[in-house]
Parts: C-alpha cells; sequence; structure tokens
C-alpha cells in the first residue's frame, strides 16, 4: 500500500499510477470471477445466468487487458485505461446489474459501454503507432 500512496504523489504520472490501474484491474478481474460463478450457480433464469455470465467473460478479459495497459505511457494509453474503465462498467456492469438486481432500464446503457470499450481498443492501437519519444 505505501507504494500505492508513493506513487500518487509522482510528478510524472499520466492519468494515475501503474499501481492504481493494476490494483483497478485486479478488483475488475476478481469480481468477473464471482459474478460468473453467481451466473453459474445461483441464478435459475437462464436467459440471464447467459447474459451475466458473458457480461463477466468480456469484463475479465477488458480487465487483462486493462492490467497490460496500466504500463503503458503517452496520452493515448492513458486514453485507453480510462475507456476501458468507463466501458467495462457500461457495457458489463449494466448487463450485469440488468439481471442481478432486475434493473431492465440498465440495458440501454450497455451499447453505449460497448462502444467506449471499441473507442479504449482503438486507443491502445493508436499508443502503439505513436509511442512517446523518451526526452534527452
Amino acid at each position: 500500500m505505501s507504494r500505492l500512496c508513493s506513487d500518487a504523489h509522482d510528478p510524472g504520472s499520466q492519468q494515475g499510477t501503474p499501481s492504481l490501474w493494476v490494483v483497478l484491474a485486479a478488483l475488475l478481474g476478481l469480481t468477473a470471477v464471482a459474478l460468473g460463478a453467481i451466473a453459474a450457480h445461483a441464478l435459475s433464469d437462464p436467459h440471464a445466468a447467459l447474459a451475466v455470465e458473458r457480461a463477466s467473460l468480456y469484463q475479465l478479459i477488458h480487465a487483462v487487458v486493462l492490467l497490460y495497459a496500466a504500463n503503458l505511457r503517452g496520452k493515448f494509453a492513458a486514453a485507453a485505461r480510462i475507456l476501458l474503465l468507463i466501458g467495462i462498467l457500461g457495457f458489463c456492469g449494466a448487463i450485469e446489474l440488468k439481471y442481478l438486481f432486475s434493473l431492465p432500464r440498465l440495458g440501454v446503457v450497455a451499447p453505449a459501454g460497448g462502444i467506449t470499450l471499441m473507442l479504449g481498443w482503438l486507443m491502445l492501437a493508436a499508443s502503439a503507432l505513436w509511442r512517446p519519444t523518451p526526452k534527452t
């Protein structure tokens, strides 16, 4: 925890510290596995179980991508991290909450979350094409 706190004061960090992004990715991975287990064992409606299981799989995949992006530098990488986080919450979160808590209106958020995930992937590609040049 001390590294996480000490990184927060690093003037060279961009859009949060790598440690913070690693923690967020790990927590998203943890909740994805838990939600997958809930979908497999606790939901009686097969349609709801399939939707939550699929959303948790997408969440797990994107948590790993966020973990990778945590160590990238530059403005496109920073944008990718933010877009991936918003997309995970918007797409996966909306589907999971819709079926776990019977909130059908949240279903309208999922498409915007999906588009945000795609934009996150686009920013990852941009970060590979336009890497920041080291200052000499």
